[in-house]
């Protein structure tokens, strides 16, 4: 046959049935009665509407997702607060109907597993941390910031104080400076010593009978663990100041720092980074929020709460005496909650191992790039180590350039210009999921890239050059983005 070929004559040489096919059982009708009585008529074709086969479209979208790089395409070196690793465990027990078919406005005697999950959750996380309170209420990270800046509000209320300042360090979270003004605060900035850590002297010098607390990150953004933490407890209790921890990088200190000994009073941890559920696009967040004793009456409510019936544990919905009341519908994000309870279960009295794992990863890029990218503070790292600008600069690249570069081997872009006090930041997180295998892999993609650099650093620039989208206009894709398909 050839395109000429008139397929109904080819077919009339066939012996072919001449009733028609299936007709008993097509629809007649082609409009239909509606509760109004109004005929409802099918509607036209929308002009120019792309009319596309199942196979076509399942093709055209699995080649994209071939495009994308994730978590299993290899190292993925991002750092500060991005989970990488979602176990498959996790996923699969948290989409399981027994628990993702359940409604949150069930009685709670028709839910009892659902609650027990929240309950251990909660207590298994205020174990880690070594707070008496907690809440799964925030629906991610800085949701928990927002309601542990309410909660210090509360406080101070109830304490008949108007104070109207939060001190927040350079080195802390981006997303701590917004949190408090949301709650109504004015912001004060405490720069870094020498050594990437708190300035004290600053500190002490900016603390007084106006301030609410310091929101600090610990560790901090330049992956360091604040050593001073306890002194700067005391310089904020001598004012009646709070001390307010942001735990996003608590991977790096599971139960092995405890958050009471450091005096902390509020802290908000984000379990779609530690504890395994998605994290940004790969889905919806989860926050978690500890407190001390004395903060326990400000959580938001409902708490999961447990008593004993009828000789058996039932877990309920416990309002705290002076809650500063539901900040979401419901428990949280249930289904993450979950993958949490998995994760945590999976790891039993061990977790802490997860963390010696994270430090030890952080440390061993650290050594092995020392030679090519220089620090951003001679301190020990713990989770994540943070390098600058310099080496790159002797060569005309940018740290955009390095990043850039890096996908070309095969690896995601680590986090760039974070924290922002740092030049040309470039922050590694490897996490403690990663081989040596493969780090030395990553190691042996950046000697490339420098020993590129010293040759001829044309080769550098430009980068990407082998991805599918190569170097685009960030400026202008930043301020005139093309959102819809009319754009286009």
């Amino acid at each position: 046959m050839n395109d000429k070929t008139d397929i109904s004559k080819w077919y009339s040489s066939m012996v072919v049935r001449k009733e028609p096919l299936l007709s008993q059982y097509q629809h007649k009708q082609d409009k239909f009665e509606v509760g109004s009585g109004e005929i409802l008529k099918p509607r036209k074709k929308p002009e120019k509407f792309p009319v596309l086969s199942e196979s076509e479209l399942v093709r055209h979208y699995y080649r994209l997702s071939r495009l994308n790089y994730s978590w299993d395409d290899g190292l993925y070196p991002l750092g500060s607060c991005t989970m990488k690793y979602n176990p498959i465990l996790c996923e699969k027990l948290a989409a399981d109907e027994t628990f993702a078919a359940l409604h949150p406005a069930m009685p709670d005697e028709h839910c009892q597993g659902a609650l027990e999950i929240i309950y251990e959750v909660q207590s298994m996380i205020a174990e880690i941390v070594d707070l008496p309170g907690m809440s799964l209420q925030p629906a991610a990270g800085a949701h928990g910031e927002i309601a542990g800046v309410l909660m210090m509000k509360a406080w101070f209320a109830e304490h008949k104080q108007k104070r109207s300042v939060i001190l927040i360090p350079d080195s802390a979270h981006g997303t701590n400076p917004a949190s408090a003004a949301m709650g109504g605060y004015s912001i004060q900035k405490v720069p870094s010593n020498e050594h990437g850590l708190t300035d004290i002297t600053a500190l002490e010098e900016l603390v007084d009978e106006n301030t609410a607390a310091l929101m600090i990150t610990n560790p901090n953004t330049l992956g360091i663990f604040e050593k001073d933490i306890v002194k700067i407890k005391e310089i904020l209790e001598k004012k009646g100041a709070l001390l307010y921890v942001d735990g996003a990088n608590l991977n790096a200190v599971m139960g092995i720092a405890s958050f009471e000994k450091m005096g902390v009073d509020i802290t908000q941890l984000n379990l779609h980074k530690t504890f395994s559920t998605p994290h940004g696009g790969g889905g919806p967040g989860q926050g978690a929020l500890a407190c001390s004793e004395r903060m326990l009456p400000y959580l938001p409510s409902p708490l999961i709460a447990k008593t004993v019936q009828d000789e058996k544990d039932f877990y309920y919905k416990a309002i705290p005496e002076k809650t500063i009341g539901p900040i979401k519908g419901w428990y949280g994000q249930f289904g993450n909650i979950v993958r949490a309870w998995v994760y945590l279960k999976t790891w039993g009295d061990k977790i802490e191992e997860v963390s010696r794992r994270a430090v030890l990863n952080a440390n061993y890029l650290r050594e092995k790039l020392s030679p090519y990218l220089d620090l951003a503070s001679q301190e020990p790292s713990m989770h994540e180590v943070v390098f600058v600008q310099s080496s790159l600069s002797k060569f005309g690249l940018t740290t955009k350039d390095f990043a850039k570069a890096l996908l070309d081997r095969g690896f995601y872009a680590p986090t760039i210009y974070f924290p922002t006090h740092v030049q040309g930041a470039i922050m590694i997180e490897p996490t403690e999921t990663e081989s040596k295998e493969e780090l030395d892999i990553f190691v042996k993609a950046v000697k490339e890239i420098f020993e590129l650099a010293e040759e001829d650093p044309d080769k550098i620039k430009g980068s990407p050059k082998k991805s599918f989208v190569t170097s685009i206009d960030e400026v202008g894709a930043a301020r005139k983005p093309v959102l819809t398909w009319n754009q286009m």
